[in-house]
């Protein structure tokens, strides 16, 4: 049914930024984005167990959760194309024509509109079960591909990066860096390192939202930190976010996106400035894709 088990390797590059080297900072950037031009970032190892499930249970189909943008359902969507195998998205809000939402009719993802009230609901108990009856024996995915099976798959992320090592010189390393939307990827992280290094986890949305609740029940209490870095709630978007990642890119060729990877980044220079680590630390940024979404803030 499916052939999705063949993950192909991100690159481990250094990024030289002028802040970084200001303070004495080594960062590696993992291009995650750079794995497929559609199942892209940490998506492809979100999906990867998921997926394994539904071949195992013989699904027809798969079906999850996302909003107007979003990179989840894009990723679920290109997949269900390219190995044959059926999707639906249930999308918060009404009907927008996004460029996401495109791509998830051009891929042949079946579409409903929740509404916001309707969304708000994906957390109680009964909330699958009209969709259940709507697709039978469809295989659901959490929104973004959460859950103990996301975290399983995200694990082998570091796998990746501990390969790629010497391409550096680099020995060792002390920690990672990245943004964290529903912690799926950072708890995978922290339970693949086993507390040999930190993780460092940029909260994509406030902290209020239950993301630090979501990977302490994931991954336990310790291995990581947890840092605020949504500039004031999820998807906003601000004129400095702007001139940081141009600034950015610029000057390491690397692309970002403003909801994820910029946010990261800026809160990294934030505490690296602050003088939250010595110089001499190495750190590896862990490049989640999502550069779909750019299209959005066109």
């Amino acid at each position: 049914m499916f052939a999705f088990d063949a993950l192909p390797n991100a690159p481990l590059q250094r990024l030289e930024l002028s802040w970084l080297r200001r303070f004495g900072v080594e960062l590696a950037v993992l291009r995650l984005d750079l794995i497929d031009p559609l199942i892209s970032g940490n998506k492809w190892f979100k999906l990867l167990e998921h997926l394994r499930v539904a071949q195992h249970l013989a699904a027809p189909g798969v079906i999850s959760l996302g909003g107007a943008h979003s990179n989840h359902l894009h990723a679920l969507a290109a997949a269900g194309k390219r190995f044959g195998f059926a999707t639906a998205g249930l999308l918060r809000g009404h009907f927008q024509d996004t460029p996401t939402v495109r791509d998830l009719h051009a891929f042949g993802m079946h579409l409903h509109w929740l509404g916001y009230a309707g969304y708000r609901a994906r957390h109680q108990p009964d909330f699958w079960q009209p969709w259940q009856s709507h697709y039978p024996n469809w295989h659901c995915i959490p929104e973004g591909g959460g859950g103990s099976l996301g975290v399983k798959g995200c694990a082998l992320i570091v796998e990746q990066a501990r390969a790629q090592l010497a391409t550096l010189r680099w020995s060792d390393y002390d920690g990672w860096w990245l943004a964290a939307g529903t912690g799926t990827t950072l708890a995978g992280l922290v339970l693949a390192e086993s507390g040999a290094h930190q993780v460092h986890g940029a909260l994509a949305v406030p902290m209020d939202h239950g993301v630090p609740t979501q990977v302490q029940a994931l991954a336990g209490a310790y291995g990581y930190r947890l840092y605020e870095a949504s500039r004031g709630g999820f998807a906003k978007v601000d004129e400095a976010l702007l001139a940081f990642i141009a600034a950015c890119e610029a000057e390491s060729g690397v692309p970002l996106e403003p909801l994820y990877t910029g946010k990261a980044l800026m809160a990294l220079q934030q505490q690296v400035e602050a003088g939250a680590f010595t110089p001499g630390t190495r750190l590896i940024f862990l490049h989640s894709g999502g550069l779909q979404g750019r299209r959005g803030f066109a």
